[in-house]
């Protein structure tokens, strides 16, 4: 059964306040290990899923803007709130710099996570989150291109539709390009993430865009 609500609501809030730094703590503080050349490298960064409309959405759809992407599902009880509590974080600390940002989150449970779940889902933590899925084979090939593995996970016994899923986790950065920047690991704090997502936008040139998809 999906989490009641109030549940999803606690994770969420517990999630934000840990991610918060105390006061005069520095954004770098308790900041996680760089990534890895092997852990990046082959990363293509590519996908072409649907939204909760039915429409095609590709990396490519959001020229001019940088795009932040966690993988994950809605019955996850408590890596994906806490990645998507973080996101909506990032993108209070980044201000009006946030409208450079599209936010995505992508599931590795088509089989459950219908589109409309997902914009539910996503809503909940932050209204420009776009929630997509696919396929189980269009999923398969966006989660290689990011190397993010997942498989399910049944207990003994257990009915079909009852599993967990274990995954990677963390978020992705692409550039208004659409082409990969680098991997923020799950236990970088947020105010890291905004620090240097800021500093990217701070060195890009805010060329002139073309409306961003609006969410359905």
């Amino acid at each position: 059964m999906r989490p009641p609500a109030r549940t999803l609501l606690a994770a969420a809030l517990a999630a934000v306040l840990a991610a918060l730094p105390l006061p005069g703590a520095a954004a770098e503080a308790g900041a996680a290990p760089p990534e890895t050349a092997e852990e990046t490298r082959g990363i293509g960064g590519r996908y072409l899923l649907m939204d909760a409309a039915g429409r095609a959405v590709s990396h490519d759809d959001f020229p001019g803007y940088f795009q932040l992407i966690a993988f994950g599902y809605t019955f996850c009880p408590d890596v994906c709130p806490t990645t998507l509590a973080e996101m909506s974080v990032v993108m209070e600390r980044l201000g009006p710099d946030a409208e450079r940002l599209q936010p995505i989150f992508i599931t590795v449970d088509p089989e459950r996570d219908t589109a409309a779940n997902l914009r539910t889902y996503t809503e909940f933590f932050h209204p420009r989150i776009l929630g997509l899925t696919g396929s189980p084979e269009l999923v398969r090939r966006a989660a290689d291109s990011f190397r993010v593995r997942y498989e399910k996970v049944r207990e003994p016994g257990a009915p079909p539709g009852q599993y967990a899923i274990d995954h990677s986790a963390g978020m992705f950065l692409l550039g208004p390009d659409g082409g990969y920047l680098r991997k923020f690991g799950f236990s970088t704090p947020p105010a890291e993430i905004a620090a240097r997502i800021a500093e990217y936008l701070a060195t890009t040139e805010q060329r002139p865009r073309p409306a961003r998809r609006a969410r359905p």
